[in-house]
């Protein structure tokens, strides 16, 4: 027997453990072609509450199957709901990028593909032209995954209507906030009907993220699936974190040591700014590393097919601003390197999200200067854990940090005008 075949007999049995949780045999069928195999923690905890109408606020790191979690069950009752009336925007998935708005679409498009009568799914979001997206609406969608500015822009040109909306889901609700998107949600929400269920998904639980819930969830059912230990630090599991001490301008030779004597096969390395991306980049691949930037300003199509060029293997390494720290999934990713330390606990913890993904191990290093050491030091005091220092042999630092310079900081949860800026052109 085929494992298509396989797969399908064991959906129609009842054999899935996803008809189990209460889902048709096309969604179970169809999990079976993603090789969903077994359900996951959120996903057993959240199938039945969503199918009920039930709020629910998830707790879950990343990689963890949230996307399915949420996906299947509105699946079911956005195909039951077109059996008994005409197509309308029934479910509302917002999402803080544009990477995430394409992946989450396409997850729910593959979900989706045995579902009779077929739904219609649109990804919303800049960087691309308005027009097409338009254009795809036409005859109404079933499910819409967006990004928050292109939602009202479309809104705007009443290209697509709210009024009925079922569901509302929040997906990366800890980074939708830090982005700078609540006057966006805000707007949004007051375009919806007041009788709604409303989902939220997050890796952290901040006091932004807890607020947002109290104002837009009724009776919400609470589910926290990170391990024990993440839940205290916000540590994802499966990655070993390790920190060097090294002088700023060894960090790209420490980089192309590490990776040849190390023997990575792809890694992806977090800095400051696009300008850092470009030039690292530049510099790994002066030195023979396939290497690419990656930021806010290069070109959706551009930023499309670096990815695709990183996942297949034709590059080495992603040097990426943070745009990339949220919603990017990377199988098998073995490292992450934050080049950069991240400004923020939250966004460390994000960054290294990226590795360590559906059970995999993976390795997080940090490069650790003597002006970056307290900065650090916060990051670990939020995160409630220490790491290891380490020295290199043949990196062994210099440098010592100014006398009277500023200890560092965490970035604290009310984004800056320029985080704003960038949220704007996403």
């Amino acid at each position: 027997m085929t494992t298509r075949a396989a797969s399908d007999a064991a959906a129609n049995d009842g054999a899935s453990p996803f008809i189990a949780l209460g889902l048709t045999s096309a969604l179970a069928r169809a999990a079976a072609a993603r090789g969903y195999t077994e359900a996951t923690a959120i996903q057993q905890q959240a199938i039945a509450p969503i199918l009920r109408g039930a709020d629910v606020l998830a707790l879950a790191a990343t990689g963890t199957g949230k996307t399915a979690a949420f996906a299947m069950p509105l699946l079911q009752r956005a195909a039951d709901a077109v059996r008994a009336a005409p197509r309308i925007t029934q479910v509302l998935v917002l999402v803080p990028t544009r990477e995430l708005a394409a992946q989450v679409a396409d997850v729910m498009g593959s979900l989706a593909q045995f579902i009779e009568p077929g739904l219609k799914i649109a990804a919303l979001f800049g960087g691309v032209a308005i027009n097409p997206q338009m254009m795809a609406l036409r005859g109404g969608a079933d499910v819409v995954v967006a990004t928050p500015g292109r939602l009202l822009d479309i809104v705007g040109k009443n290209a697509l209507r709210l009024g009925a909306l079922r569901t509302l889901v929040l997906d990366e609700a800890d980074r939708l906030l830090d982005a700078g998107f609540a006057d966006e949600l805000a707007r949004i929400v007051a375009l919806l009907p007041q009788q709604r269920q409303v989902l939220m998904f997050s890796a952290t639980f901040p006091l932004a993220v807890r607020a947002l819930a109290q104002s837009l969830m009724h009776d919400a059912l609470h589910i926290d699936v990170r391990p024990a230990e993440a839940s205290a630090s916000d540590e994802p599991a499966l990655i070993t974190q390790r920190a060097v001490h090294v002088d700023a301008a060894k960090r790209t030779p420490l980089l192309r040591h590490l990776a040849q004597t190390l023997g990575w096969e792809r890694a992806l390395v977090f800095v400051a700014s696009t300008y850092a991306s470009e030039h690292v980049a530049s510099k790994l691949c002066s030195a023979g590393v396939l290497a690419a930037p990656f930021h806010g300003e290069l070109s959706q199509g551009a930023r499309t097919q670096i990815l695709r060029d990183f996942k297949s293997g034709k590059l080495r390494m992603l040097v990426a601003t943070d745009l990339a720290s949220r919603g990017i999934d990377i199988a098998q990713l073995p490292v992450v390197v934050n080049y950069d330390l991240a400004r923020s606990a939250d966004d460390h913890l994000h960054r290294i999200g990226r590795t360590g993904r559906a059970g995999a191990s993976g390795a997080a290093w940090s490069f650790i200067s003597a002006a970056s050491e307290a900065h650090f030091r916060l990051i670990e005091k939020r995160q409630g854990l220490r790491v290891a220092r380490e020295v290199i042999a043949g990196f062994e630092p210099r440098e010592v940090a100014p006398e009277g310079a500023a200890t560092g900081g965490v970035k604290g949860r009310r984004p800056s005008k320029k985080d704003k800026l960038r949220a704007a052109a996403r």
